[in-house]
């Protein structure tokens, strides 16, 4: 696009300023992460450079696991239908912090609509330290108990060592 807003037809050319990152191809701009850091990656078409993009590079995640009990008792009757927080770890290569998107699913029993929700969602991020914390709230029926799975996957699609975590949620009346 050029300074009026108007397509050109001008090729775009990405590299790396930094060793943190490799360029794959430079003209789709697919780059690994060589090391764990910052790195910066610019375009450029002819003499027009972009500005600097910071990309950082993460460690890669060994390991997932329970980060304290993986069994919680909620009483219905009492106003708030909130499970404890739900805890799981997620563990990098030594003296790094792992970071990673872990899905959550629930089954319910015995079995019918769920009536229950995920807080805050069905996918936590684990924070600076590598923890990921949930919660199970009731929202319809009372189930007798809830399982809930959390798995972690591998930029490969692989699952990561010691996924799924299994919690399990008991209902009391």
């Amino acid at each position: 696009m050029n300074g009026r807003g108007d397509s050109t037809a001008a090729t775009f050319v990405w590299s790396a300023l930094d060793t943190t990152l490799q360029v794959v191809d430079s003209l789709s701009g697919a780059t690994l992460g060589r090391v764990v850091g910052t790195g910066r990656l610019v375009a450029r078409a002819g003499a027009l450079r972009s500005n600097a993009v910071s990309i950082s590079v993460r460690a890669p995640i060994d390991s997932i696991a329970a980060a304290g009990p993986t069994r919680d008792t909620v009483i219905v009757s009492a106003p708030d239908s909130l499970s404890d927080s739900l805890q799981i770890k997620a563990f990098g290569p030594p003296g790094t912090t792992a970071s990673v998107k872990i899905a959550l699913s629930v089954v319910v029993f015995p079995p019918g609509p769920p009536g229950l929700t995920l807080v805050p969602g069905d996918t936590v991020r684990t924070s600076g330290t590598g923890v990921a914390v949930f919660q199970v709230r009731l929202t319809g029926t009372r189930p007798d108990s809830a399982v809930v799975t959390a798995s972690a996957q591998h930029a490969g699609g692989t699952p990561v060592a010691g996924s799924p975590v299994t919690f399990v949620v008991e209902f009391l009346p």
